[in-house]
């Protein structure tokens, strides 16, 4: 073989190995990217139960602290969790979808309803698990708001069997920071969260500081002991699920205050 045959040879050796190379790069990626995205579990099987009225009033607020759920986005399809699900607040803005499921009070043309967690439904020893007690451990349950409950089954039903399944939350626009605190002491509730809808751990950045690990308050709330007054914020957020990280730089402005909300252009999938 002479030279210039060999030399063609090796370059398109090389060429090969390149697109090998930049292929194996490529997928690399894109499994990462898909990794991240979060997906529905299998179905599982529970029961559903309803509490206020129609207003769904007596769901504002809840342990998860979305405050009003009405102004934050959430509405009225929104149940509370046993603490079995509730995980000590880290499953806050998980979204599920439920079904009523072989009782004479579901309504069987409706397939399904997707609801938020926004709230702990306690544990009452004071009743039988199967009596009353619907939301003692180890039961999986969920309280639904009224209007969501009345999407799937008969109101007077009282309790349904259901099958539910985690689902990935549907949100509009980025991510939202609620401020509360002091100049000291700076408490977060984040809400609007997409994807798996949770977060498993958080830190802040002033302008003039280093990352500062926040650590968990409850539900969805998470708190940093520093000054960070006259400094614009930004954040970096975990999600549990999923455990991808995401930044949302420059959220709040130097003059921030607390009381207010917050927007990124940022959320998971």
């Amino acid at each position: 073989m002479d030279q210039a045959c060999m030399a063609a040879t090796s370059l398109g050796s090389g060429m090969m190995m390149f697109r090998l190379v930049l292929m194996a790069f490529i997928l690399t990626i894109s499994i990462k990217a898909t990794d991240a995205v979060f997906r529905p579990s299998p179905w599982h099987l529970a029961h559903a139960t309803f509490y206020g009225d129609e207003t769904a009033s007596e769901t504002m607020g809840g342990a998860c602290g979305y405050g009003n759920l009405f102004t934050n986005g959430y509405g009225t399809d929104t149940a509370a969790l046993s603490s079995t699900l509730f995980n000590n607040g880290y499953a806050c803005g998980s979204c599920y979808q439920i079904k009523c499921y072989q009782s004479k009070w579901c309504f069987g043309w409706v397939p399904f309803t997707t609801v938020t967690a926004t709230n702990l439904c306690p544990p009452n020893w004071s009743q039988d698990s199967n009596n009353g007690g619907w939301c003692n451990p180890p039961r999986v349950h969920f309280d639904m708001s009224k209007p969501a409950f009345m999407k799937i089954a008969q109101w007077k039903a009282g309790i349904v069997p259901v099958m539910y399944r985690r689902v990935p939350c549907q949100r509009r626009d980025g991510l939202r920071f609620s401020f509360q605190g002091n100049g000291y002491w700076l408490l977060v509730y984040v809400m609007n969260v997409g994807g798996g809808g949770d977060i498993s751990q958080m830190w802040v950045k002033g302008s003039r500081t280093r990352w500062i690990k926040m650590s968990h308050n409850w539900g969805a709330s998470y708190q940093a002991f520093a000054t960070l007054g006259g400094q614009s914020l930004s954040f970096r957020i975990t999600s549990y699920t999923t455990k991808e990280t995401l930044f949302a730089w420059n959220v709040a402005p130097s003059n921030w205050n607390v009381g207010l909300t917050y927007k990124a252009n940022v959320n998971f999938r």
